[in-house]
């Protein structure tokens, strides 16, 4: 089989590892436990992708060099989502939120998270099919270490929309957006030729999806995690995140 080809189908099933963590949250019977575990699980896989995944990408593709980049970038993300955040109808958290307003604010977590998301699954899938150009066995590998750490963010994202209106033909466009990203990256590189983009090219798109991870952490999840009504579930979440990504990163 082509190499083009094998590229393109495995950035292809990384997002179906989204689909996979989808499904499951689906799956589960949908109650209040249910959405702070998810919350404390989006919580730390956030964190924990920030710190295993996204930083030392970053210093590898910027070093000491580009720090000046870094820093403009994680601001213009976080600034980016914070603009975005004003153009959605009053959606923040308090205390006297009705149901459809505490399900609106889900949502809304939801659809900046996927923004977020997709922007690093491009650089991702950009990465992968490159990978497996130069090396098949390599970017298999790589293939099934991120997949593994799609499956929780999948599922994040279908608790935080299930809420708001899981019937809703434009939240599966979203999650359907969301998984083929990936696939989105591997076009691009196909399209330029497999062309080597600068490392700072690199380093500051990474950049970028750090600072609107960054909003999503301290400004959308935390107050969220906060006001958690099942502790234990929330910390079980926390917990769970965080081994599932240290499996990731093992594997």
């Amino acid at each position: 089989m082509n190499a083009q080809v094998v590229g393109l189908l495995v950035t292809f099933l990384l997002g179906l590892f989204i689909l996979i963590g989808v499904l499951i949250a689906f799956l589960v019977n949908k109650k209040g436990q249910v959405i702070d575990f998810s919350l404390g699980l989006a919580f730390s896989v956030i964190v924990m992708l920030i710190i295993i995944d996204l930083i030392p990408e970053v210093i590898e593709h910027l070093g000491l060099r580009y720090i000046w980049l870094f820093l403009i970038f994680v601001i213009l993300g976080y600034g980016l989502l914070r603009l975005l955040d004003h153009f959605v109808p009053d959606h923040h958290e308090h205390s006297s939120m009705t149901k459809k307003e505490a399900n609106d604010n889900l949502a809304h977590i939801g659809v900046i998270s996927s923004i977020a998301l997709v922007i690093h699954n491009i650089v991702e899938g950009m990465a992968v099919y490159s990978t497996v150009l130069s090396d098949v066995s390599t970017g298999l590998m790589l293939a099934i270490g991120i997949g593994f750490h799609n499956l929780p963010l999948g599922m994040v994202i279908a608790t935080t929309f299930y809420q708001g209106n899981p019937k809703n033909k434009k939240v599966w466009l979203v999650v359907v957006g969301v998984a083929l990203s990936t696939l989105v990256g591997g076009f691009v590189s196909l399209l330029l030729n497999n062309q080597v983009f600068p490392e700072w090219v690199l380093g500051s798109l990474l950049s970028l999806t750090l600072g609107m991870l960054f909003f999503i952490l301290f400004s959308e999840l935390l107050p969220r995690i906060k006001k958690s009504r099942f502790i234990k579930e929330r910390n079980l979440g926390l917990v769970v995140g965080v081994v599932i990504m240290l499996i990731s990163l093992m594997v």
